[in-house]
């Protein structure tokens, strides 16, 4: 109690701090966990039905379908999402130009400033079939007629992890490019010493040297990957429904469509479930603890 009195005043700044995760995150999290055994209503008792609501999602095959659906998708955006900033970093460590490496910086970044409201409708239009850029640069080298994207199931889900990987890629290359900068210049003049090309600068130099930002990456992108909700609100449509639906979606769909808010949570608290599995076997793969 002396080491609290002593520092009563860093204590009082974390109060609001602490008092804001327990009233904003961790009570709902609590309240949602109750409610999900329960035949909830807004009016009117809410009996506790045990694990029915848990069996029921378990048993409907349109949440099946909206976990194979975010598998997918998810595991699409992680895998190229994961590649493309890294490359990226390691072109630009090669621009000569400083104003140009500064002028591509800014432009891959940009998107992830945006909302998924602005990216999504840049997508649509870059993809229509009557105006959009893509069909205009395939007509123009001979393709037949043009393909409507947003409406072929069989591009469905690559839209989506490629729209995902263009918004968030300059954000990634930077972290990449701020860990390339900090790397000790003594390494590669050793290397050169050795005879080492320019290649082999890049594979036994840079990329070891950014291992542990690759591993930070692939945790940020694990943590977030199965909470797919915002693109596919925005860039979904009829046509494509059955193969964008992720989990997230099937939870709004019961909850704030049809009212069911018993089986939503019980939907959302298999979503934190299947999080926390996948981070934790994402964590022992990548060996996030070892150095």
């Amino acid at each position: 109690m002396k080491a609290v009195w002593k520092f009563k005043s860093v204590y009082a700044m974390m109060l609001p701090v602490v008092a804001y995760f327990v009233l904003f995150s961790y009570y709902p999290l609590i309240r949602g966990f109750i409610i999900s055994f329960q035949n909830y209503r807004l009016i009117g008792n809410r009996p506790f039905v045990g694990l029915a609501n848990y069996m029921t999602v378990v048993g409907d095959s349109g949440f099946w379908e909206a976990v194979s659906n975010t598998l997918l998708i998810a595991g699409g955006t992680l895998l190229v999402g994961y590649i493309m900033p890294v490359v990226l970093a390691l072109a630009l460590t090669e621009v000569t130009r400083t104003w140009f490496k500064k002028l591509t910086q800014t432009i891959v970044y940009v998107p992830h400033l945006f909302s998924w409201v602005v990216v999504g409708g840049i997508w649509i239009m870059m993809l229509s079939p009557d105006t959009g850029i893509v069909n205009m640069l395939l007509k123009a080298a001979g393709a037949p007629k043009p393909i409507n994207f947003m409406s072929d199931p069989a591009y469905a889900r690559w839209v989506l992890i490629l729209s995902a990987v263009w918004k968030d890629m300059g954000y990634y290359c930077i972290l990449y490019l701020a860990t390339i900068v900090g790397i000790n210049p003594s390494l590669y003049e050793a290397a050169r010493i050795d005879g080492a090309n320019r290649w082999q600068l890049v594979r036994f130099v840079t990329i070891p040297q950014l291992y542990n930002t690759m591993k930070v990456v692939v945790m940020l992108n694990v943590l977030g990957v199965l909470r797919i909700f915002d693109q596919v609100v925005v860039m979904r449509n009829g046509a494509i429904a059955k193969q964008v639906d992720v989990i997230m979606y099937y939870t709004y769909t019961k909850g704030i469509q049809e009212f069911k808010i018993g089986i939503a949570t019980a939907s959302s608290f298999i979503l934190i479930v299947m999080t926390l599995v996948l981070t934790f076997a994402a964590r022992a793969i990548i060996r996030y603890d070892e150095g």
